[in-house]
């Protein structure tokens, strides 16, 4: 028996069949488009998401020859509001991204009537346009005719995950895991349940959220008229940086995984203890057992790394396509005095400022596109490094043991240059494994535990192999404080 694993990201829906071995049969990718309307707004088109769903395990059922199909595990781009017709489940709107930045004079107005400390206990996230609550806000008061169907339930409210179940139960699903419920802004983490203070704080109606379920449980089942003519169980279901830890096999307390997408995301495994940070980073839930309970994570979120290549790709023309950058950079010995700063959307943690805009320093005569090129993958480098700074002085004393590896997985992390330089910065080893799309490999892992395709965590153990290891070198330090010597300069630019 094989594993459906969806992984709907950010600007396409990956799908893979996963065999009994944690092997790959088959895989399919379907990109959807992006929808810019002004400076800083962000949106999808809810009915694309589904569309290159479809599309994308097709193809993956296709080229693995239609085996038969144990479950499906579903992972999805977090924080992401979705409203839809809960009979027709077509969407009266597009979605409103994480990376939209519309909310943020939302998000002052909160912290100056003083509800960013309660906010944070709650949920341990912080008051910010990357979270859902305050998309959900802004619709409420700039879009009444639609928020009008939210507070009489003809519409229903979700992330990704939720929007994507109901369209594969054929609308006889309105759920949520704990670890999506646990992004919005809107959960309590310590009770592992909507709370009814911050639905109010926010002004979005209980009735008109999904239910929580577990991550690994079975929650539905699809709809063969909707899915593919597949009746199958839907047993696995987790944000993607919570799924990718998973897929990692971080099982235990003070694992570690960076996952290098449209952003990097770090994440560490605390157990059943809630960690709180002082330093910007995010307490979040990890996943839910089907047996209720909670394993929670520290987050440190970037959100831009990924997206800067495909930038000087797509917006300066600089490569022809992002495998081009490692060739490029190694072409010259170091980024030349250039220091790039990504902040295309805002900084995240550990800095956290929406009004900080990109950009690029030490530009002379002399600077050429690798150099640039060079600079962009060094402040990937730098904005991991920033992080597990942090994360090793809150997170306890196995996360800060040089000795334990940065387990990584997502597109950057096959750039072997990229992969040396965070080692060096990070002084500690880091780990490929043989399947990097460990984010997708989360979501069968939840799922075929559920449904007896694995019978522990330590099966999925076993499973996991190592591509390759890189040691870490000498650190650059005089470059890292260049790094943020720059950041500090590119804070509050937009007002």
């Amino acid at each position: 028996m094989t594993v459906l694993a969806i992984d709907a990201g950010t600007t396409g829906v990956t799908a893979l069949i996963v065999t009994e071995e944690g092997t790959l049969a088959g895989r399919g990718y379907q990109e959807f488009r992006q929808y810019f309307p002004r400076p800083g707004w962000v949106e999808h088109l809810p009915e694309g998401i589904w569309q290159a769903t479809l599309a994308a395990c097709a193809q993956a059922l296709e080229a693995a020859g239609s085996p038969p199909v144990a479950c499906v595990g579903l992972t999805n781009q977090r924080e992401t509001a979705v409203i839809w017709d809960r009979t027709t489940l077509a969407a009266p709107r597009r979605a409103i991204v994480w990376q939209d930045r519309r909310t943020a004079a939302i998000c002052d107005r909160l912290r100056e009537s003083g509800a960013e400390p309660r906010v944070a206990l709650l949920t341990g996230l912080r008051i910010d346009p990357y979270f859902t609550a305050t998309k959900l806000t802004w619709l409420a008061e700039n879009e009444p005719d639609t928020w009008a169907g939210v507070e009489d339930g003809t519409l229903a409210v979700g992330t990704v995950d939720s929007y994507l179940i109901a369209r594969l139960t054929g609308g006889r699903r309105h759920v949520t895991d704990a670890s999506n419920a646990s992004r919005t802004l809107l959960f309590d983490i310590s009770s592992g349940q909507w709370s009814a203070e911050l639905c109010s704080l926010f002004g979005v109606p209980p009735h008109a959220l999904p239910e929580v379920v577990p991550s690994t449980a079975l929650v539905g089942h699809t709809d063969p008229a909707a899915f593919l003519g597949l009746a199958v169980p839907i047993a696995g279901i987790a944000g993607d940086q919570q799924a990718a830890l998973f897929g990692q096999a971080c099982f235990t307390p003070g694992a570690v995984k960076c996952t290098y997408g449209t952003g990097s995301f770090v994440l560490v495994n605390t157990g059943s203890q809630v960690v709180r940070s002082d330093a910007g980073l995010l307490s979040t839930v990890a996943w839910l057992s089907a047996s209720g309970e909670l394993t929670y994570a520290l987050e440190g979120s970037v959100f831009v790394t990924g997206a800067a290549i495909q930038w000087l790709r797509d917006g300066l023309g600089l490569l022809d396509n992002a495998a081009q950058s490692e060739a490029l950079a190694r072409s010259v010995p170091d980024a030349g005095g250039v220091v790039f700063v990504p902040a295309l959307t805002g900084l995240g943690a550990p800095d956290w400022d929406p009004l900080a805009r990109g950009a690029i320093f030490g530009l002379t005569r002399g600077t050429t596109r690798a150099h640039l090129i060079r600079a962009a993958l060094e402040a990937i480098a730098f904005e991991v490094r920033d992080v597990i700074d942090v994360m090793a002085a809150e997170a306890g004393a196995r996360a800060a043991d040089a000795g334990l590896a940065l387990r990584v997985d997502g597109g950057a992390s096959a750039n072997d240059l990229l992969m040396q330089l965070q080692a060096d910065q990070i002084q500690r080893p880091v780990e490929r494994p043989v399947v990097a799309e460990t984010t997708a490999l989360g979501a069968a892992f939840l799922a075929g535990l559920a449904t007896g395709v694995w019978s522990s965590p330590a099966e999925l153990e076993a499973i996991w192999k190592v591509d390759r290891r890189f040691e870490p070198g000498a650190r650059d330090e005089a470059a890292h404080a260049a790094w943020r010597s720059a950041i500090s300069q590119t804070k509050g630019w937009a007002h």
